[in-house]
């Protein structure tokens, strides 16, 4: 045994005070490596919020450029369609003839227009069961046939896919 060990002291670089210094550096280490550690983190926290905010900001835009410019495939599809009622007009000793044969042309043109723009008709049949989502009823009649029915189409209704545009105006029959 050496007397270091002899009168109780451990041997140099293996004391309290190196073990606790030792502790420091290793606490030391690790803390630099966190701080290293959240400093990349919030870089990358940020570098997600600003590319967040860019998408955001982009989507926003092209949402905005969708409502305004929606239409505009529909509106020069319509261009054809005012040109023949224009000419129409511009013809000053046109025969009732003439006129109803352009009229019955302009409408072939409108009813394609609306078609290849996935407008339909709502053109309830006499007989065909109320629908609240499509019809309106503007009124209900005693009639001979099964109630809640259509029993008069007052105008057509129309939808664009899926939703109405408008409801087809329709008398119903009265329940029993």
């Amino acid at each position: 045994m050496s007397n270091a060990e002899q009168n109780g002291l451990e041997p140099a670089g293996h004391g309290p005070a190196d073990d606790e210094s030792s502790i420091q550096d290793d606490a030391q280490r690790r803390l630099s490596e966190l701080e290293a550690r959240h400093t990349e983190m919030s870089d990358a926290f940020l570098r997600a919020k600003a590319e967040a905010e860019n998408t955001r900001r982009r989507a926003e835009d092209e949402m905005a450029k969708t409502r305004k410019y929606a239409v505009e495939s529909f509106a020069e599809s319509l261009l054809p369609v005012k040109d023949s009622l224009e000419a129409a007009i511009a013809i000053p000793a046109a025969t009732p003839e003439q006129l109803l044969e352009g009229v019955h042309a302009t409408l072939r043109q409108l009813t394609s227009v609306l078609e290849r723009n996935k407008v339909t008709e709502i053109n309830p049949a006499q007989g065909a069961r109320f629908d609240p989502h499509q019809h309106h009823a503007i009124s209900v009649v005693a009639a001979a046939q099964e109630p809640n029915t259509v029993v008069t189409l007052l105008q057509k209704g129309y939808a664009i896919a899926d939703r109405v545009l408008r409801p087809a105006l329709v008398t119903v029959s009265a329940s029993a």
